[in-house]
């Protein structure tokens, strides 16, 4: 067994019990003790959470930009609409059209109950514009897509087909669609809806005609759920390829909720096998509480050439409507990083010398790094900033430290950022397997940075860091 701390001594649980209640929880905030001075920032503060571009129900949204020049955007039902639709020049000036673009649904549709058509995908399919969409099938009941055609963005979309494009009712249907094309041949993205019948819910990729109303070859199944955060389903399947890479964007969890939460998953071929991230790309926390539940998100290249996601999120306390948000976009090294959200990077992931990975209860990832304990141990963390300047390094750890009188005591690390000392993080006492956040002020350039954290006072284990905007 490891005993956590690395000091040798051995923690008897009927001690660390009554040491806990004689001490006091530590503070979630912290300064850190400057040893040197830290370089200046080199440009303004990254941006914080942001606000809403459209402040009203508008989930799922899907966005294309067409030959007017326009952002076209589409969203779950709402205000008496199957399909919502607003347009914008610039992704963040939105002007709602009050007309439904799909103002019938197909003959397969259930209409019991009415108003039930959800996660539109529109493409320009060369000849005029597509339409796929979630509803339920009238004969197996089961939520499932389908497809229908307009001449225009602004539709109003028809039905297509004589019943729904994909509809598997023996893996619980087929919703959220989304499309990928590439060297001519167009590929639908959907989701298994499994967890309707505690079933596994798949991602597939299978390819369709140009106009993507028909299928055209068998599904393959990309990744299914298999993490615990996913919270039993992954869905909204968005597919994009940068830098050589296939980067899988994806929705997990209750959407009613603020367990929702956006994933991504990496391959360097079409089919797979992906890899998925170490940690969620958005989540209501990465967004400090700002934006509840963000998903249903879409990939679109802005007016300036650079990529944006849109998604949705519950604002405000009451969690009452999901509005639009938008944010930059930036892949590096394979992986996708949203300007202003809080970005974690695991401790047993990271360079550790001297230093030892252990099973940890309650840390992230079941995994912390202890026996930080010689003056050449650390652990060194390689953070990538899409903006230069003051950052929030928020450091997670356990410190369980007594003094010599076995008492609980402090402890610290010596932080340096791209080889510069940037001070020093104190840690109150918490108990081992005890983890908090201790929040230090950092100057980052834009791109890669290397954040170390090396033995100080005491003894003190490490989860993860987060780095984020400045609060």
């Amino acid at each position: 067994m490891v005993v956590p701390h690395g000091s040798g001594r051995k923690r008897g649980p009927l001690r660390r019990r009554v040491l806990a209640a004689l001490v006091l929880g530590a503070a979630s905030c912290v300064a850190a003790v400057p040893v040197g001075a830290a370089p200046a920032p080199t440009a303004a503060p990254p941006a914080g959470p942001p606000a809403p571009v459209l402040d009203q129900d508008f989930a799922d949204p899907d966005v294309v930009r067409a030959a007017d020049g326009l952002f076209h955007a589409y969203a779950t039902n709402a205000h008496g609409r199957n399909v919502q639709h607003a347009t914008s020049a610039d992704l963040v000036h939105w002007t709602v059209d009050p007309a439904d673009v799909l103002p019938t649904v197909g003959a397969w549709v259930t209409l019991d109950p009415p108003g039930h058509v959800w996660a539109p995908e529109v493409f320009d399919n060369g000849d005029g514009f597509t339409l796929l969409y979630t509803a339920r099938d009238r004969a197996g009941g089961r939520q499932c897509v389908g497809a229908a055609l307009s001449a225009t963005p602004g539709g109003p979309f028809r039905p297509t087909g004589d019943g729904p494009l994909v509809c598997p009712t023996e893996a619980g249907g087929a919703i959220d669609a989304s499309t990928y094309s590439e060297h001519g041949t167009r590929y639908l993205l959907w989701k298994s809806d499994g967890n309707c019948c505690e079933l596994d819910t798949w991602l597939h990729l299978q390819p369709v005609t140009r106009d993507g109303s028909r299928v055209t070859g068998e599904a393959v199944r990309l990744v299914r759920q298999d993490r615990p955060w996913e919270n039993g389903l992954v869905e909204a399947p968005t597919l994009v390829k940068r830098h050589g890479r296939y980067v899988l964007l994806y929705s997990a969890g209750d959407y009613r909720g603020d367990g929702y939460a956006t994933g991504w998953a990496t391959a360097d071929a079409l089919t797979g096998p992906y890899t998925k991230g170490d940690a969620p790309l958005m989540t209501t926390d990465s967004w400090a509480d700002a934006v509840g539940g963000p998903g249903g998100q879409d990939v679109v290249t802005g007016p300036d050439g650079r990529d944006r996601i849109l998604f949705h999120g519950y604002v405000g306390p009451e969690r009452s409507r999901r509005v639009l948000y938008a944010a930059e976009l930036t892949f590096e090294d394979g992986r996708p990083y949203v300007s202003g959200n809080r970005v974690t990077y695991e401790a047993e992931l990271a360079r550790i010398h001297r230093a030892t990975v252990r099973q940890a209860r309650d840390a992230w990832g079941d995994r912390a790094v202890g026996h930080i304990d010689d003056p050449d141990s650390f652990v060194e963390f390689r953070v990538f900033a899409t903006d230069a300047g003051r950052h929030t390094l928020s450091v997670r750890h356990g410190n369980g430290s007594l003094d010599a009188a076995g008492a609980p005591a402090p402890a610290t690390h010596f932080l340096t950022v791209n080889g510069t000392s940037a001070g020093v993080v104190d840690y109150p006492y918490t108990g081992w397997d005890a983890w908090r956040s201790r929040e230090v002020p950092v100057d980052l350039v834009g791109g890669w940075n290397t954040v170390r954290l090396t033995k100080g006072e005491r003894y003190a284990e490490l989860d993860a860091v987060r780095v984020g905007p400045a609060g």
